[in-house]
């Protein structure tokens, strides 16, 4: 039987997938900022099928300031990538780039919250650092390498 959480994760996949083409679009077009406040405006239109689906509205004062700062680092975080898109960076190279981002919540998770990852768990971080590593480096214009 398949995990419930399988089928949600992978619809997720799909659509951040599909946004990293839609955020390029958006650079080519508009300014990071620019793009950044439409994206926002979009995050406020789903929260009625978020709350909705939820069926709740409840936080403490702990959850509220968790969020609010979840929130400011993830649209800072947004509006880099946008700008790094905007001063010609290939989606197809720095969206997975920064993509990579789990592997700071692992090195953050065992720092601050005590979770440990078996040998193998860490050799997975590595081999999608590694990737990332190889994924960003762009390779040089092809004059340089006809030489």
């Amino acid at each position: 039987m398949t995990q419930g959480w399988l089928f949600p994760a992978l619809i997720a996949l799909v659509l951040w997938g599909v946004v990293g083409v839609l955020q390029k679009l958006g650079t080519n077009r508009v300014n990071a900022t620019s793009l950044l406040i439409w994206v926002m405006v979009g995050y406020v239109i789903v929260i009625p099928l978020i709350l909705w689906k939820s069926g709740s509205w409840t936080f403490s004062p702990t959850v509220l300031l968790l969020g609010v700062l979840a929130g400011c680092v993830n649209g800072l975080g947004t509006w880099l990538l946008f700008q790094s898109l905007e001063s010609g960076a290939k989606a197809s190279i720095a969206v997975p780039l920064t993509a990579l981002y789990p592997a700071v919540t692992v090195l953050f998770a065992s720092i601050f919250l005590s979770e440990r990852l078996s040998a193998r768990e860490w050799l997975g971080v590595a081999l999608a650092l590694a990737g990332g590593t190889m994924l960003s480096r762009e390779r040089e214009h092809k004059a340089h390498e006809e030489r």
